[in-house]
């Protein structure tokens, strides 16, 4: 199929590769560079990178106005394909190819629409992720599914490592529903279920509560790494926790409750305590737990969360 395909983050490239191995990409639509780094450099999204090492031709575009609009609809393309643009495809365009859109959602519709469906999913503890194909429609993520698969995650994966696991599945996923479409095989149904929504986080989205259990504590510390980051504070000072995980066979403290053993700092919750590895206090760099709280001075009746 001749296809337009529009993405920007990392987890959409394994599916970009995936395509353009089997069909005629036409064009990639993604994000423009965006500054990164202390030193802000203009930098190509790996959307674009891929692109390039692809020899694909590559439209970078903000939002889908009416110049890409037109530069796409240009492309005569069969089928249009959206991982995480990050921007909407709104009419005419949504009509321009002859199939219209579909889209990679890192999430098992109707649950999690939104912009942040893996991070939302590990802080509510779900026991299933998953990927979802669907005919893109004006309503947000609502379009009838083409295929929803449950894939496997290590217990203790991160959003990151997460996404990683997920964008390999979903490429592979999104290949077979448009070699579906290609050949007419192709049948979509209607979402149901409860719908819950995945709005983008913000940075109090980090913050850990050590009232909840640690079932729920070390949930956020999942979802919400690498971004936007697990924190705490410590006599008002903000704290970033960078590695963590539950405490093996150690015994309770009360809630922010803090006590060092030889290679973590355990932080209590209203259950088990949290073993915290590696944290960047704010304005330094990354460092071991148990060297970062040792340096402090008047730790004694410290408690996370103050």
């Amino acid at each position: 199929m001749r296809l337009v395909f529009a993405g920007t983050p990392a987890a959409a490239v394994p599916t970009l590769r995936r395509l353009a191995s089997e069909h005629d990409v036409a064009a990639v639509v993604t994000r423009p560079d965006a500054p990164l780094g202390r030193k802000r450099v203009l930098t190509p999204s790996p959307v674009a990178l891929a692109a390039a090492e692809l020899g694909l031709p590559v439209i970078k575009a903000s939002r889908l106005d009416d110049d890409a609009t037109a530069r796409i609809a240009a492309l005569r393309a069969d089928l249009g394909v959206i991982v995480a643009y990050g921007g909407l495809v709104r009419e005419p365009l949504l009509s321009t190819p002859r199939h219209g859109w579909i889209n990679l959602h890192f999430s098992l519709l109707p649950q999690w629409r939104g912009a942040a469906p893996v991070q939302r999913a590990l802080i509510a503890g779900d026991a299933e992720l998953g990927v979802s194909v669907f005919q893109l429609v004006p309503e947000l993520d609502a379009g009838d599914l083409f295929a929803t698969t449950t894939v496997a995650v290590a217990p203790d994966a991160t959003a990151d490592v997460a996404l990683d696991v997920l964008a390999v599945e979903g490429a592979a996923v999104t290949a077979d529903v448009v070699a579906a479409i290609d050949s007419g095989d192709a049948r979509a149904s209607a979402q149901s279920g409860e719908v819950t929504l995945a709005p983008k986080l913000t940075l109090d989205d980090g913050r850990l509560d050590w009232s909840e259990p640690l079932s729920a504590v070390y949930a956020r510390f999942r979802g919400v790494t690498p971004e936007p980051g697990a924190h705490t504070t410590f006599g008002g000072q903000r704290v970033k926790i960078l590695e963590a995980a539950p405490s093996a066979g150690a015994d309770a403290l009360a809630p922010g409750a803090i006590a060092q053993t030889k290679g973590e700092l355990l932080i209590g919750t209203s259950t088990s305590p949290l073993a915290v590895t590696r944290v960047q206090p704010a304005g330094k760099a990354a460092m071991s737990a148990v060297d970062w709280w040792r340096g402090l001075r008047g730790t004694e009746g410290l408690r996370a969360g103050s």
